[in-house]
């Protein structure tokens, strides 16, 4: 990690998993990202809102763990939503790496929590 404190922590909200992303996230965090994705996507409610809007900067190994999760949450019938407002450099790794169609992304919390 280059700068910032990165935290990964996981609720339950409004019949929805939330897992909030703080600090810039790399390979040495994703691990924790992608175990708390899978239980969602194994155990959780039918929704879960990954909240990036407090990430200044993502890598490839959380994109990874993103699109596995995407897959995970799509095979059970599951939701799997971005919520923002996504940082410049997270937006910019979902646009040019293609990946962006691949997911749901809300504007805010409260719109990840019903689109």
């Amino acid at each position: 990690m280059t700068g910032g404190k990165a935290v990964v922590t996981t609720t339950t909200e409004r019949e929805a998993t939330v897992i909030r992303l703080q600090g810039e996230i790399d390979e040495e965090e994703a691990p924790l990202l992608a175990r708390a994705l899978a239980q969602a996507a194994q155990d959780g409610p039918p929704r879960t809102v990954v909240d990036l809007s407090d990430t200044p900067f993502v890598d490839s190994s959380v994109l990874h763990a993103l699109l596995a999760a995407q897959r995970a949450h799509a095979a059970r019938g599951r939701v799997l939503v971005l919520s923002g407002p996504l940082q410049t450099a997270v937006r910019r790794l979902l646009d040019v790496t293609g990946a962006a169609p691949a997911f749901r992304v809300a504007d805010s919390m409260a719109t990840a929590m019903t689109c």
